[in-house]
């Protein structure tokens, strides 16, 4: 039985080349290509294919928004993100949204070929050799953050990340919709359960256990 696919890219050259890559392997078919994120959900949700082929880089509705719907929509398709660069939040956001498989368009095009099968049999295809990187660092944060979550609050959590990301008290309190006093006793909490001297000590924990 053939592999279901459905391909989604910006760029006809992208599409015609992934379509005449797939067409060549005899358990493989490619069911739709799409070139915006309205279309991809809609053939996804009509098509139901084993695995959605996905650049994050689309018009109308990115690939982050459609893997998000997916996501919400539990729908049993296999993602696997074909990109032509990735930054870090994508990376995460993608892995967080379980997304299967990721393929950088610089590789050779039969790794994503190895990378379909692969994900198609229930596994996972990280393509270290272009994400090793970035993978690490993403790991390392998740590590990081769940070992925050037994210590502190969600909130507290939430001011932690917006602290790292350099914004000063009166800021976070403006995107938490917050007193700046509020946000001080947080701090304090913070420091007192992490048993930190303060903001600059803050920032080096948050170093150390890869937050940043």
């Amino acid at each position: 039985m053939s592999i279901r696919l459905v391909i989604a890219d910006n760029y006809p050259l992208i599409l015609d080349g992934l379509e005449n890559l797939f067409r060549l392997e005899p358990d493989m078919a490619v069911l739709a290509r799409c070139r915006d994120g309205g279309e991809t959900l809609r053939a996804v949700r009509q098509h139901q294919p084993d695995i959605l082929i996905l650049d994050l880089r689309m018009p109308r509705k990115d690939g982050l928004a459609v893997l998000q719907e997916l996501h919400e929509q539990k729908l049993p398709t296999r993602v696997v993100v074909y990109a032509g660069e990735l930054s870090e939040r994508e990376a995460l956001t993608a892995l967080r949204l379980g997304v299967k498989g990721i393929v950088l368009k610089e590789m050779a095009p039969q790794l994503l070929v190895q990378c379909v099968r692969k994900v198609h049999a229930g596994g996972q295809w990280l393509e270290r050799q272009a994400t090793g990187r970035i993978l690490d660092k993403l790991f390392q944060r998740e590590a990081g953050a769940r070992a925050l979550t037994g210590v502190l609050t969600p909130r507290e959590i939430e001011i932690v990340q917006l602290v790292v990301s350099g914004l000063p008290t009166k800021a976070i309190a403006k995107e938490l919709y917050i007193s700046e006093g509020t946000v001080k006793s947080h701090l304090h909490t913070i420091y007192d359960k992490l048993h930190l001297a303060g903001r600059p000590a803050l920032l080096r924990f948050a170093q150390d256990n890869g937050l940043v």
